[in-house]
């Protein structure tokens, strides 16, 4: 993720407010979807991993809809993850820990944070590389515990075609400022899930032609 340089600007749009709070319309805008998706399939109790935090709108959220698992925010920018527990001060969470420094594109970092109950991630892989999003999955089997879920969410080719206008005209952005990276095809990702050894729960068509990904260890 280090090398994601000079994204478009529609890739991650973000505005600070007085309490070092970053906003990003685009992860307000499905967050309850997201809350709802993720109550589904987690634990009653255990750990949960939040990768690529970002702003940190959805782990606070998810952690007040949660309350019994310890949420992990993570983020490899050191402004969001100033933004994460900006937001975890404000909301005053027992069960959310400080943000942690963590390239979920490197390869090693699942067995630093083994264990997980649950991992979730939300709006990234359009914004790596292949090789980088298998690494990543990779990594996320490794840091689940045996009987985890991961649950991945964003948007997604479709047999390898884009949905809509808006998402071919993203997806093309994307490629013309870097073209390792932009949509992922759905079943690539099942094949990646399945080769970290992990089995596919269920695909679920989400709202703004958004796909959610729930898998499970073993």
């Amino acid at each position: 993720m280090p090398r994601r340089l000079n994204l478009p600007d529609s890739a991650s749009v973000a505005v600070p407010d007085a309490e070092g709070r970053l906003f990003a319309p685009s992860a307000a805008r499905n967050l309850e979807a997201i809350c709802d998706l993720v109550a589904r399939h987690a634990p009653a109790q255990g750990g949960a991993l939040e990768l690529a935090s970002g702003t940190g709108q959805h782990v606070v959220a998810l952690a007040q809809r949660l309350p019994g698992l310890r949420w992990q925010p993570s983020d490899i920018d050191p402004a969001r993850r100033a933004s994460v527990d900006a937001y975890a001060a404000t909301a005053g969470l027992d069960n959310l820990h400080p943000a942690l420094a963590l390239d979920a594109t490197a390869p090693g970092w699942g067995a630093q944070v083994a264990g997980q109950d649950l991992v979730v991630l939300v709006n990234l892989l359009h914004l790596v590389s292949t090789p980088e999003a298998q690494v990543l999955i990779s990594e996320t089997a490794s840091a689940l515990a045996p009987g985890g879920r991961f649950v991945l969410y964003g948007p997604f080719l479709r047999d390898g075609e884009t949905t809509s206008d808006g998402d071919a005209t993203f997806h093309a952005s994307l490629q013309a400022q870097d073209p390792e990276i932009g949509y992922k095809d759905d079943w690539d990702v099942i094949d990646w899930l399945h080769g970290a050894w992990l089995e596919l729960v269920e695909v679920i068509e989400m709202p703004a032609n958004n796909l959610a990904f729930v898998a499970r260890k073993p």
